[in-house]
């Protein structure tokens, strides 16, 4: 009868601890997405995280095994938000119809927007630099990126070989990428005209590669 009690009287604790347990991982990752936004990926340490958390670094460890763990975890929660933004505005589905200036602007400001609401993303996901391990848990979205950019191109540019869409879409998140910085570091007024810096700049690449005439073409196989 007594373990018959424990059992029914400890049923209950266990979701509790699984709920404390989830609400203290997701302050470790708030915590680490404004460490690593304020003093890049390489200066942080997991004490810092720790002390930006309000906990020891004990039991910061007791969720992640160093800081490379909680930049993946980072990464995986990144990615799940992008996804939802991708599927927002970057399908030609939901474009339908407009032109190249609208489909920047639709592309362009959520992008800038959710950098500016996550410190933290673009010190995983705009270095070239970053750790093997790292690497491993971003490159899957970025190439999703890449794809659904390259698609869009490819809408405005239908007699364009392949790789010539592969690379006006590598550059043209290149110009974002290199941008994002100063734009999310800047203020006010300074941050609008960055951001119209940008835009101009995409639209103006884009713009030519529409009006030159490929000098190759072959046909395009559909993407897997």
């Amino acid at each position: 009868m007594a373990s018959q009690n424990a059992v029914t009287e400890g049923t209950p604790a266990r979701p509790r601890r699984q709920a404390r347990g989830q609400q203290r991982i997701e302050e470790i990752l708030h915590a680490a997405a404004a460490v690593f936004g304020e003093q890049g990926y390489d200066a942080t340490t997991t004490n810092s995280i720790a002390k930006r958390a309000g906990i020891s670094p004990g039991s910061l460890y007791q969720f992640f095994k160093n800081k490379d763990d909680i930049a993946r975890a980072l990464a995986e929660h990144y990615a799940t938000q992008l996804t939802a933004l991708r599927a927002g505005v970057f399908t030609i589905e939901n474009l339908d119809g407009a032109g190249l200036e609208d489909t920047v602007d639709a592309v362009l400001g959520p992008l800038v927007a959710f950098n500016l609401a996550h410190p933290g993303f673009k010190a995983l996901f705009a270095r070239t630099d970053m750790p093997a391990g790292l690497r491993d848990a971003v490159t899957p979205i970025q190439v999703t990126i890449h794809h659904r950019v390259a698609d869009l191109i490819a809408h405005f540019m239908p007699d364009r070989a392949l790789d010539d869409i592969a690379r006006i879409a590598t550059v043209s998140i290149q110009l974002v990428r290199g941008m994002t910085p100063l734009i999310t570091e800047a203020d006010g007024p300074e941050r609008d005209a960055l951001t119209a810096e940008l835009r101009t700049a995409v639209i103006s690449y884009l713009s030519q590669q529409v009006a030159r005439v490929p000098q190759h073409t072959r046909p395009r196989a559909a993407r897997a």
